[in-house]
């Protein structure tokens, strides 16, 4: 079966579309071609190896074949796709009692002593790089995937509501709980920054 040129020009929900109606394997290819390295990185960023980070990819993508009829086009197929992966390896990690992120973690209260009225997006930002990476390996799950979709695939707010399916006002407070965390998680690991 060739793939037809038209099919590899399409927006990336025409694609799911035609996919969904006629079940067609080579046109997920081109789903699987456009987003492999991505997904790929987001898979590592929940993984111990690069071995680990290759079979969630693999796995997402099987479970994304079964349940691209799902996706139902409130947001861009990029963003419904992030989160999917990200849930995806939350639940990966949460089944996983043995690597749990949580677990690694120092005890981190709901909320901080003392933390800034107004947590400025840009100082997330500016952390550097390697702790920043120790923090998001040392919150909660959830608490990376929200700080990720928003602030590294630039989820929009709106995006974020439809995709948690949750209320405006609890897509900022989970924001700003979750920052909340890694600032202190990220203070902890680096105290004289």
């Amino acid at each position: 079966m060739k793939i037809e040129l038209a099919a590899i020009e399409m927006t990336d929900e025409q694609l799911v579309r035609k996919i969904v109606k006629s079940n067609n394997v080579m046109l997920f290819e081109i789903i699987y071609d456009r987003y492999a390295r991505i997904i790929y990185n987001k898979c590592n960023s929940f993984s111990k190896s690069k071995a680990e980070a290759e079979d969630l990819t693999q796995d997402v993508f099987l479970l994304l074949f079964v349940k691209l009829s799902s996706f139902q086009g409130r947001s861009k197929f990029s963003s419904w796709l992030y989160a999917f992966t990200y849930n995806f390896c939350v639940n990966y990690v949460n089944r996983n009692k043995g690597r749990k992120i949580s677990d690694r973690s120092d005890s981190i209260s709901e909320t901080p002593e003392r933390l800034p009225d107004y947590l400025d997006e840009d100082g997330i930002f500016e952390m550097r790089s390697t702790n920043l990476k120790r923090a998001l390996e040392n919150i909660a799950p959830e608490d990376k995937t929200i700080l990720l979709l928003k602030y590294q695939d630039d989820v929009s707010i709106k995006e974020l509501t439809q995709l948690m399916q949750i209320s405006e006002s609890a897509v900022k407070m989970r924001l700003k709980r979750a920052k909340s965390r890694i600032l202190e998680t990220y203070n902890k690991l680096s105290p004289n920054v």
